[in-house]
């Protein structure tokens, strides 16, 4: 939970100014950097070492893929991995699991298909990678040098600019002529769009009693019971309704019309699902009502959607300011998985 309440409360800060950034988001060293070795598998490439990498300036990205910063920082990834990969820049994913769906080496890859991603990534399941890098959050940013010395890292999404700046900083530093010119502007769709302009005024929220916060009712661990919806929820709280299965990670729906409702405060609503045994049909309500112009890349204007694969799903993005709304969700098709919401 510790990993991602840093990037939450990142996320919110506003851009630091340019002389205070190596200070409050940059680390600056001259340290040689960790090796890549002891991934399951890597993804485009055979498996790459920093040693080999020698003479190219490296960009590191711990990720995992149902994580909305992480998913929200790719556009740039992808954009300067294209850019500048003539001029000598190679970008590396670490994908470092959250959740025990994300170590399969299989959804790894459906997700670096799904996502666009051609640039290397190492399946690091085991947290060898991470462990070795001392990583303490998603995403996280390294940049190492033409000679292998680790310069500088980023912890959370954002400042993109000066990131960009940097990149095309340690290519001339190189010695690389032809560093291309001018800052990128990709615009990311569904899950990859930048966030919003107003404050998250609710947290990430787990739903399986491991780390679950802010449930209305009680859970009841490793076993059905049928929940009931309180009259009204407070501001942050959330609920079952119906058959649910609350397990350490997840919640499982025991039937059709199994539901969870949410009162929060943000533009975007998102969460970490997966289907049973078949896709999964729902429905989504934004107080009371069928979400209209509010519905998110993964539903339609009248709520519906579908549970196909284990991911992120956008349900909700508001048109307006940031309030005090109420989502429910219901599923149709029993066996759905609820691991987590997250808004931005």
């Amino acid at each position: 939970m510790q990993r991602r309440n840093f990037l939450v409360a990142a996320a919110a800060l506003p851009a630091a100014p340019r002389a205070a950034l190596a200070l409050d988001w940059l680390s600056s060293g001259s340290g040689s950097a960790a090796p890549l070795s002891g991934a399951r598998e890597w993804i485009n490439a055979a498996p790459l070492d920093l040693e080999a990498l020698r003479g190219k300036v490296v960009l590191i990205d711990f990720w995992t893929y149902s994580c909305i910063n992480c998913l929200r920082t790719l556009p740039y990834l992808k954009a300067w991995a294209a850019k500048y990969r003539e001029a000598g820049l190679v970008v590396v994913g670490v994908h470092t699991p959250e959740f025990d769906f994300e170590k399969s080496s299989a959804n790894v890859r459906q997700a670096v298909r799904d996502l666009a991603i051609d640039y290397p990534v190492a399946v690091d399941s085991d947290y060898t990678i991470w462990n070795a890098w001392r990583n303490r959050a998603w995403p996280a940013l390294y940049f190492v040098d033409a000679e292998g010395r680790l310069r500088h890292q980023q912890y959370g999404e954002g400042h993109y600019e000066e990131l960009e700046r940097l990149i095309q900083s340690l290519l001339r530093e190189r010695g690389e002529a032809r560093v291309p010119v001018g800052i990128a502007t990709p615009a990311g769709d569904g899950t990859q769009a930048a966030g919003g302009p107003g404050r998250v005024l609710t947290p990430e929220t787990y739903v399986g009693y491991g780390q679950a916060e802010g449930a209305a009712v009680p859970l009841l661990p490793d076993r059905t019971q049928s929940y009931a919806l309180p009259q009204r929820l407070s501001f942050n709280q959330w609920a079952f309704a119906g058959p649910w299965r609350v397990e350490r990670e997840r919640a499982v729906a025991q039937a059709a019309g199994a539901r969870v409702s949410y009162r929060f405060g943000a533009r975007d609503l998102h969460m970490v699902l997966g289907p049973g045994d078949q896709p999964a049909r729902f429905h989504v309500l934004l107080d009371g009502k069928p979400p209209g112009a509010n519905h998110g890349s993964d539903t339609d204007a009248q709520g519906t959607g579908s549970v196909d694969r284990l991911k992120l799903f956008q349900l909700l993005r508001l048109a307006g300011a940031n309030r005090d709304r109420v989502f429910e969700i219901e599923f149709l098709t029993p066996g759905v998985q609820a691991f987590a919401f997250t808004f931005g």
